[in-house]
């Protein structure tokens, strides 16, 4: 009588086609499905009067956005730095849910050496259908800036 590690041995890529069998089918048959019902289900589902567009966009609350992120952006810059800001975003993104992704210009002189850079802010206002206070800064979160190199 062989050993169990012979048998083993002997019958090792007949194992490995039966275990990714095993795998291929338990996957197709019980996780998939289960996979699919979450993603059919209302867990992430966001209700929000704002559905967002995959094409820029120039609204009031865009706008609001874009003077808040050249806010931050002004509150982050050093002492010797003299900063102005376009008068309008290059692009202005809704992403939905009242997320925005604002792209500029800011005109940075440090040292006497005056530069042109692009931004990139990604701003959200956290009191959704909510309009009252969409002029407090309290109201709006930065999520980052980047590309202000």
């Amino acid at each position: 009588m062989s050993s169990p590690i012979t048998l083993l041995k002997k019958y090792r890529i007949l194992l490995l086609i039966v275990g990714l069998l095993v795998l291929s089918v338990s996957q197709q048959k019980f996780i998939m499905p289960l996979i699919y019902d979450v993603i059919k289900s209302d867990l992430f589902l966001v209700d929000s009067k704002d559905k967002g567009s995959d094409l820029p966009v120039s609204t009031s609350l865009s706008n609001l956005a874009f003077m808040h992120c050249n806010n931050y952006i002004k509150s982050k810059a050093t002492p010797n730095e003299s900063i102005s800001f376009a008068e309008k975003p290059l692009r202005a993104w809704d992403i939905g849910n009242y997320e925005y992704v604002i792209n500029a210009e800011i005109n940075v002189t440090s040292n006497s050496v005056p530069t042109t850079k692009k931004y990139t802010c990604r701003i959200v206002y956290d009191n959704g259908d909510n309009q009252e206070g969409l002029l407090d800064i309290k109201n709006w979160s930065i999520v980052g800036v980047s590309d202000l190199q």
